[in-house]
């Protein structure tokens, strides 16, 4: 196959991805591309301003930014009462819910919508159960409210973690 051969089949395959695979159009851009842009300077400003070079501080600094970020105020954050009558979460709603969450996009670490979508019928009860709980009691698992945050940049060459 021609190398222009080539380039019309990976371009026809992006036009089909651009709807229902955008992680892997862009795989195939770069492919055709050969570009690969690199965004991180590997250093971050320090709230003095103060640039921070070592890995050890940089996490640091982005714990300290998150926290700051993310702090709560509030004098009652426990919003949720136990005095709900709703009725049950039902199986069907969980695989529903499942069903219409986009592929290749972050639910956890080590979760995809594509590992929900295959879970047997004894998984999904088990899934809705657990929803119901925390539906039931108000109180969600600490495990679950635990965040793992990836830096993205989203301007090259940012040193500002409000900007990275």
């Amino acid at each position: 196959m021609s190398k222009e051969n080539w380039i019309n089949e990976k371009c026809k395959e992006i036009e089909q991805q651009q709807k229902h695979a955008p992680h892997t159009m862009y795989k195939n851009i770069e492919e055709i591309t050969g570009k690969r842009t690199l965004l991180s300077t590997g250093c971050i400003k320090a709230m003095n301003g103060d640039i921070i070079i070592d890995k050890e501080k940089i996490l640091e600094r982005w714990a300290e930014y998150i926290r700051e970020l993310f702090k709560d105020d509030r004098k009652d954050h426990n919003i949720m009462k136990n005095n709900f009558a709703g009725p049950p979460i039902t199986k069907e709603e969980v695989e529903t819910a499942i069903k219409k969450m986009k592929h290749e996009k972050a639910t956890g670490p080590g979760i995809s919508v594509e590992l929900l979508e295959v879970l047997e019928d004894f998984k999904i009860g088990k899934v809705t159960h657990l929803l119901n709980e925390i539906y039931d009691t108000g109180q969600i698992p600490t495990d679950l409210s635990k965040s793992i945050f990836i830096a993205l940049p989203k301007k090259p060459g940012a040193t500002s973690p409000k900007y990275c």
